[in-house]
């Protein structure tokens, strides 16, 4: 267990040991980043947790891209390749709402957040830590996708700026997942609801997007919602800055987004957290 403490230890003028009180911003900050840090030594001693996050994804881009891209026409001049695979980084990253619930749901069920209460730490550390860790997981699946769609065809376009943008967004998104899949947690408490409820939400979310089809070949009742709803507009956005293409309102729209679903989730899931750690 890494220990988390709100004080340092310094000495007086005389020489001894005594304790310094650090501010309760940076205590904050540390005790966060040291739960993180515990999530990653977890990866990285069950590495088959990485291969978790990568290897759907990874399966999406070669289904699409040699099982559905001839009977898939995008136009523009655009290969199906390179459409495709802004919609595979933002599904992915979209998915770790779940695996943050989940974690969040077991570590309650186990009782390791009461262990965590024993300690003087600041209470936003675990849900700021968790989400930190997983929002960096899920990077980490995103270098390994742009690898695969390199390998299988995928030409960016982008210059090192767009290419920081994009990245800039989709971590951003991850980000809000993340506390959306905590929230979710914190509200039904096990992980079997988690993982149900939240990809009962996603998939329709991802799937009726312009994630994988452009948008006017779907049925006219169903573009207005995929036209304006988070993950389209997200992906819109990823997927014009990786081609070098005008972004227009996407990229602002999508910043947008992932704000607010952070403003609501964030305060909403700190909330229930400090209710359910003080019965």
């Amino acid at each position: 267990m890494i220990a988390l403490a709100n004080t340092a230890t310094g000495r007086d003028a005389a020489g001894a040991l005594e304790p310094v009180v650090r501010p309760r911003l940076v205590s904050a900050i540390t005790d966060a980043l040291l739960v993180a840090r515990r999530q990653l030594i977890h990866m990285r001693r069950i590495p088959m947790e990485l291969v978790g996050y990568t290897a759907m994804p990874v399966m999406f881009v070669v289904l699409f891209r040699y099982v559905f891209a001839g009977a898939i026409t995008v136009g523009g001049g655009v290969s199906y390749v390179n459409f495709l695979m802004a919609g595979i980084f933002v599904q992915s990253i979209a998915f770790s709402g779940p695996h943050t619930g989940i974690t969040l749901a077991h570590d309650l069920q186990k009782g390791l957040i009461d262990r965590f209460r024993s300690l003087p730490m600041a209470p936003s550390a675990v849900l700021v830590g968790q989400t930190l860790a997983d929002t960096f997981k899920a990077a980490i699946s995103v270098v390994v996708m742009v690898g695969v769609g390199l390998a299988v065809g995928f030409r960016p376009g982008a210059n090192l700026p767009e290419w920081l943008a994009a990245i800039g967004i989709m971590l951003l998104f991850t980000y809000a997942m993340s506390w959306l899949g905590a929230t979710i947690a914190l509200v039904v408490g096990t992980p079997e609801s988690v993982d149900q409820i939240l990809m009962t939400m996603l998939f329709p979310l991802t799937f009726a997007s312009s994630a994988f089809v452009p948008v006017a070949t779907m049925p006219g009742w169903l573009q207005g919602f995929t036209r304006h709803q988070p993950v389209s507009i997200v992906v819109n956005a990823v997927r014009a800055l990786l081609l070098g293409q005008p972004v227009g309102n996407a990229g602002w729209q999508a910043t947008v987004w992932c704000l607010a679903i952070l403003l609501v989730a964030m305060p909403l899931a700190l909330r229930l957290y400090h209710r359910t750690t003080s019965r």
